[in-house]
């Protein structure tokens, strides 16, 4: 049987206080130690404040160490380390574990609730005691405290090339704690589709063959527990990431890169279907050092993380907090139990997935439905069946998948991109094409290739996918949307439901709010794209039923807001159920450095070959694509602001009245390429302004000195 490793948050109970002058030897005075960053180069970090306990982490780095490490932990009331907190009646001491990669996690229990502390660890070496940097942590208000709380919002910090200034800002603030949204690292080293290579923040993974080799070996992608722990490592010893960690507590839920770009489950997508990607034993590893790294208070008191339990048994990092009486804040995930994409990158483009007899079922056919041949093993005595085999395995692609019905359209595509054939085959003629009954294929929704993320996660036809979507969604009982898993929703209905607190906050980890562009009337536009486009169907975007279901019930909590990262732009907006009827509000954050929203949807078109020849035109488009998105041209009538190109952060502050949300952004690459210093930071961040008022889901913008309402009707700010 395979060995179970455990690795535990030790427990520290808060017994009394010492004030510098007493014994030493007996813990009742701080260790007369040097700070070290050598032994502690990923600094400190604290975590999930509750009003009587928070969680402290560090790791400890001693290259003369074989085995465990010993560490002692201080905790003071003061910055200036005068008061000392006695710890289970001394001083308390932890075991950096070596199978864990010394890293280390104690809960500080029986603390004041709204109180800051202070605190460090100590290791004793040789005859000295060095410490780790200072931090600064802060507990929750009690729950009947009626005061305001204030806290940042992030996600998406690209380490590659890319700075992190938006910390050194936020490490500079008056802030109760931060909310980290997700893709706190990225498991490959240097995927040229987004990210730089080379110069000093580039990584190579020393533990190479344990490593995935992508692209005929371009890049790298974690794989091993020495691959996901040598990138925490590396993204730990950034000194701005380091400053906001040791100035405020951070709780933290992850969304794909700490696993694997737009995964599901165990499951990666680099290869869009060619081979099966499911790999437990990966997801495993990247679950551990994110467990081992991140300062988390589990909702399972004296949770162990143990590998020999498989995924997502193994972690349950779903869980909630309240601060004062008016917010509680709920944090979900949304990568473990969540289903495969809606249109699976192998889907065969041609086809058909929702017949005449279907669209006549539901009372009648739409202009968008296409002509398709019935059964193509019997067409033309095969003929045409034989030629899509042929194209396809020529692709690599299994031929059992080409049967029933096939998309006309895509047939004599086939015929068109064949070459010479051995035996001519001609095109369907449009007389007959003319009588053919009519459906929807995946060609339809924008799938235009065998293996491909555009048509499937990216870049889809709005229309034939809303209609293939629901009825898939009722054919299946709602199974081909759960994003959630069926316990963690019903857990998280009920945290939000039954809270009696002012606001309800949700921790989401990608976008709400819909991101279509009509594209119909843009004559410039590539023809393959003058259409109503979802330039997202990977997040909840690809789920409108089950969004549609889950914000009728949060409308009905009243004073929902979700803050969003994922998507490397800044959104806000106001979400809507299909009946138009209910809505919350959302706010999406920017990048912390990662590639915008802008420039990797530029990556994702000029990849792809069928497009070639309209990038120019394709470019012209994403440089107008926030007026595309939000305003009177946008299909997106509930969608105030859109920011694609740039990055930052964003600040909430909430109190009985209102919640207020500030946007800090800055120009796209201009910061995060460079390293600045402090002084140089504030003018380069643009803030925007919004909030909202307890009791109505109305949103708000400051203009100047004026709040103006979004009017989702004449989408526009109205005074």
């Amino acid at each position: 049987m395979k060995r179970r490793i455990f690795l535990q948050s030790s427990i520290a109970t808060v017994t009394s206080l010492a004030t510098i002058g007493c014994d030493e030897s007996n813990g009742t005075e701080p260790r007369r130690a040097e700070e070290s960053r050598d032994f502690f180069p990923q600094g400190i970090a604290s975590g999930d404040p509750k009003p009587q306990s928070v969680i402290v982490w560090t790791r400890l780095e001693d290259s003369t160490l074989t085995d465990d490490g010993a560490l002692e932990l201080e905790v003071f009331t003061d910055e200036g380390m005068s008061e000392l907190l006695l710890l289970d009646g001394a001083r308390h001491e932890v075991t950096a574990r070596a199978d864990h990669d010394r890293c280390v996690k104690v809960r500080v229990e029986n603390l004041d609730p709204g109180t800051s502390y202070w605190y460090r660890f100590v290791y004793a070496k040789d005859g000295q005691y060095y410490a780790s940097p200072v931090g600064r942590t802060r507990t929750a208000p009690p729950a009947d405290a009626d005061v305001p709380v204030r806290f940042a919002f992030v996600s998406c910090q690209d380490y590659l090339g890319r700075y992190y200034n938006s910390y050194i800002q936020i490490a500079g603030m008056e802030l109760d704690f931060i909310v980290h949204l997700g893709d706190y690292i990225y498991e490959t080293t240097g995927d040229p589709d987004f990210q730089a290579t080379g110069g000093p923040r580039s990584i190579t993974l020393t533990d190479a063959a344990g490593a995935l080799s992508l692209a005929d070996g371009q890049f790298t992608a974690a794989r091993s527990l020495d691959n996901y722990r040598e990138l925490y490592r590396t993204y730990r010893g950034d000194p701005a990431l380091q400053q906001a960690h040791a100035r405020h507590p951070m709780i933290i839920i992850w969304d794909d890169h700490e696993f694997s770009d737009d995964c599901h489950g165990a499951t990666a997508t680099y290869l869009d279907g060619r081979e099966d990607e499911t790999d437990v034993e990966r997801r495993q590893h990247a679950n551990q050092v994110w467990f081992e790294y991140m300062p988390v208070d589990y909702r399972e008191d004296g949770f162990t993380y143990d590998p020999a339990v498989a995924p997502p048994n193994d972690i349950s990092i779903y869980r909630d907090f309240e601060f004062g009486r008016h917010l509680h804040l709920v944090m979900t995930d949304l990568r473990s139990y969540r289903t495969d994409h809606p249109i699976a990158e192998d889907a065969y483009p041609g086809a058909v997935v929702v017949t005449q007899a279907d669209l006549e079922a539901r009372g009648e056919i739409p202009t968008f439905a296409t002509p398709y041949i019935e059964d193509i093993a019997t067409f033309a005595d095969g003929v045409y069946a034989q030629l899509l085999q042929a194209a396809a395995m020529a692709a690599g692609y299994p031929v059992e998948r080409i049967a029933g019905p096939i998309n006309a359209t895509w047939i004599n595509l086939v015929i068109a991109n064949a070459g010479d054939l051995p035996i001519p085959i001609p095109p369907i003629a449009e007389d007959l094409i003319a009588t053919l009954p009519r459906g929807i294929s995946y060609l339809d929704m924008g799938k235009s290739s065998h293996f491909d993320s555009l048509g499937s996660r990216y870049v889809v036809v709005a229309e034939p996918f809303a209609l293939w979507s629901t009825i898939a969604f009722a054919a299946s009982e709602g199974a081909s949307e759960d994003l959630m898993g069926a316990e963690q929703e019903q857990w998280f209905l009920d945290r939000v439901t039954n809270s009696t607190r002012t606001w309800k906050v949700w921790g989401n980890e990608y976008c709400l709010t819909p991101l279509q562009i009509d594209l119909t009337p843009v004559t410039a536009a590539p023809a393959a794209l003058r259409t109503k486009l979802n330039l997202n169907s990977e997040d909840w975007n690809g789920a409108s039923n089950r969004r549609s279901q889950l914000i009728d019930r949060l409308a009905e909590a009243g004073n929902v807001v979700a803050l969003t990262g994922d998507v490397h732009a800044f959104f806000a907006g106001t979400p809507v159920n299909l009946a138009g009827d209910k809505k919350i509000v959302e706010f999406v954050t920017g990048s912390i450095s990662s590639g915008s929203f802008s420039s990797l949807l530029s990556a994702q078109v000029a990849s792809n070959p069928a497009l070639a020849d309209s990038a120019e035109a394709v470019g012209a488009l994403i440089a107008i694509l926030p007026a595309l998105l939000a305003g009177s041209a946008s299909p997106n009538a509930n969608l105030a602001f859109a920011q694609t190109a740039g990055h930052g952060f964003g600040v909430v502050e909430v109190d009985a009245t209102e919640l207020r949300t500030t946007f800090y952004s800055h120009q796209e690459d201009i910061v995060t390429m460079n390293l600045y210093e402090s002084a140089e930071l504030a003018a380069k961040f643009t803030p925007l302004e919004f909030k909202v008022n307890a009791g109505s889901p109305d949103l708000y913008r400051r203009m100047g000195e004026a709040w103006q309402r979004w009017d989702s009707e004449t989408k526009t700010w109205e005074t």
